[in-house]
């Protein structure tokens, strides 16, 4: 559990034969943990699209009357968590624009959306108010409404935009997927039903009985029409998704670049266990959910049994899903409590996924000792995080960062733990399985794949060197 977010999940199907809203639905839901805050679903039946969307998880705001109003065979859905705009209903999308002719979900954050904005100011478009999605969405209306087809409108907007986005489009018969040429975010495509779906995360194709086909390349456009899909690569592209999605952000059950979530997860703990072993210690405990995978590898490999330290309320959702600090502690209170029982009287090695402000370990420090834990060993299964993210993670500042401003026995004696560790930037890389190449790690490393504009002047360099 950290007290990092990502800001969005996008879903969209082209499917005749399928009732797409309610797949649509089962799809979002399946990507509830990508966003809390507001959800939204477009459908279009070939003349014109209809929506619904409000603030809320999927399960509050769609009732079975919506759904049955949804009617059509292309969709659009969207889990939001607001890393631009603030949480507001006119900021949940999808985004419709031209006479409700266009509808886009995005995944990702511009950084600097500078050229966007001149871009779009010399077509006599207003950016004021606007959020970076919006402003897309602006864009491509335009040339719509100037006679462009909507691959024309894409390939005009693309190189106007800087940062990461992973985009689901849809006119009212097309459906469109687009991802940046870095891939920092992830997207990928199934088929079913003689038709086609596209995700954030793959997980959701067993549930919805689809079949995985492959992932969006970065830089690629997909076109999915009654003629079936078109590929286009509209710019060079290299992989650099977030290696966050593996540490933290995706469910353990999906997988990227061939690599189960899950097994990498295990792989980190399983390294984080050589890197940093705890001698004589009685259990491991893991910060539900995210962290069990990492718990058992290192359970693997120092023989130390995991043991269910917490109970989580499971009607409580992710902390992150309230900004506010105080919000988030409360939530955090309501959502673990500790077992007595299994800790008292032990000495516990506590496996997290990652550490930002600290508020969240140092509260499961307490309550871990309140309840008789003898010992607490902190072990963090990713390095520490020294830079904001600039491309949809709601990071705090760099100043909030704790690793920034705190030496490791300064962290450990301000948590309250008898030890902390982290996993080191080489072994994190090494548990992968995949080539550096592969990852953009710019929260250890600093290291921007691409520009973050003015935001540079908010990041001073931080030396890992500084753990390990």
């Amino acid at each position: 559990m950290v007290e990092l977010t990502e800001k969005c999940g996008v879903f969209g199907i082209f499917a005749p034969k399928c009732d797409v809203a309610r797949i649509t639905h089962a799809g979002l839901w399946s990507l509830q943990h990508r966003g809390q805050e507001g959800t939204g679903i477009a459908v279009s039946d070939g003349e014109r699209i209809t929506i619904k969307k409000n603030l809320g998880l999927v399960t509050q705001v769609y009732s079975e009357k919506d759904l049955q109003k949804l009617t059509g065979h292309i969709a659009v859905g969207h889990n939001r968590y607001s890393t631009s705009g603030g949480l507001s209903i006119e900021h949940v999308q999808p985004v419709l624009r031209h006479n409700k002719q266009i509808a886009l979900a995005h995944n990702g954050n511009l950084p600097d959306t500078s050229e966007l904005e001149v871009f779009l100011n010399s077509l006599g478009i207003a950016t004021l108010g606007s959020n970076d999605s919006e402003m897309i969405t602006d864009a491509l209306s335009h040339f719509l409404v100037k006679g462009k087809s909507i691959e024309q409108a894409v390939k005009k907007v693309f190189p106007h935009l800087v940062g990461a986005f992973s985009l689901i489009l849809m006119t009212k018969d097309k459906l469109i997927a687009i991802r940046d040429a870095n891939g920092l975010r992830p997207l990928c495509i199934g088929t079913m039903c003689d038709g086609h779906v596209i995700s954030s995360e793959n997980c959701v194709f067993p549930i919805i009985g689809a079949e995985f086909l492959r992932e969006v390349k970065p830089g690629e456009m997909i076109v999915i029409s009654k003629r079936g899909l078109k590929s286009t690569q509209l710019a060079r592209g290299s992989e650099n998704l977030d290696i966050f999605e593996f540490v933290y952000f995706a469910r353990a059950d999906s997988s990227f670049m061939g690599k189960r979530v899950n097994e990498v997860r295990k792989n980190f703990g399983k390294e984080l266990a050589r890197e940093a072993p705890v001698k004589n210690a009685d259990i491991i405990v893991a910060v539900p959910d995210s962290s069990f995978p990492a718990a058992e590898g290192f359970s693997t490999v120092s023989g130390v049994l995991v043991q269910n330290g917490f109970i989580k309320n499971g009607y409580v959702h992710r902390t992150f899903i309230r900004p506010e600090q105080s919000s988030r502690e409360m939530h955090l209170n309501m959502k673990l409590n500790p077992i007595p029982e299994v800790v008292a009287g032990k000495s516990v090695i506590l496996v997290d996924d990652s550490l930002v402000r600290g508020t969240t370990t140092k509260h499961l420090v307490h309550v871990l000792k309140k309840a008789g834990a003898r010992e607490v060993h902190v072990r963090i299964s990713s390095p520490p995080v020294l830079y904001p993210d600039f491309y949809g993670i709601n990071t705090p500042t760099q100043a909030e960062l704790l690793a920034t401003r705190m030496t490791q026995s300064e962290i450990a004696d301000y948590i309250g733990a008898d030890s902390i560790a982290f996993l080191t930037y080489n072994g994190l890389i090494k548990a992968s399985g995949l080539p550096k190449k592969s990852f953009c790690t710019s929260c250890f490393t600093g290291t921007y794949p691409v520009s973050i504009g003015k935001h540079a002047n908010e990041v001073k360099k931080v030396s890992l060197t500084d753990f390990f």
